[in-house]
């Protein structure tokens, strides 16, 4: 028979289940919310704010009107120009590892993404594997380079 004194310590007690009567060890007729009052008898919304007379957060905060009313606002992609893709060598590919590697872009490029725009010349005929404008298209062939299919990477 083991003794008492040789027990393993156990220091973790059960939660309190609050509003479960009497027994459950958190009170039985108020459940630790206190007397009467809006937080005793129910849930407060996030946006309550306590009393009619001043104008709520909502109705403070600018009227957005259309279709883009609830996309993010800052969501948009990082943009290099070609000029900047002369560091290259030729025939070499050109997409996000590539462009860190080369200290182009930082790491925010993989989350926001990247988009080719035509300002500036391209000496060298690359493989790019990103998004580009029409212009930067049309620079990047008369480079002799290539664009690569965004769906085969």
């Amino acid at each position: 028979m083991t003794e008492l004194n040789k027990l393993a310590k156990i220091n973790t007690r059960k939660n309190k289940r609050v509003g479960r009567g009497y027994g459950s060890g958190k009170g039985g007729h108020t459940s630790g919310r206190g007397q009467k009052g809006q937080k005793a008898r129910g849930k407060i919304g996030l946006t309550f704010e306590g009393t009619k007379i001043k104008k709520s957060l909502l109705k403070r905060l600018p009227l957005s009107r259309g279709k883009g009313k609830f996309k993010p606002a800052g969501a948009k992609k990082i943009i290099i120009n070609l000029k900047y893709l002369n560091l290259f060598k030729k025939d070499e590919i050109v997409n996000l590892e590539s462009l860190q590697k080369k200290g182009i872009l930082g790491k925010a490029g993989q989350i926001l993404g990247v988009k080719i725009l035509g300002d500036g010349e391209l000496k060298v005929a690359l493989k790019v594997a990103l998004p580009c404008s029409k212009g930067a298209v049309a620079k990047i062939k008369k480079a002799g380079g290539e664009i690569l299919n965004l769906k085969d990477k």
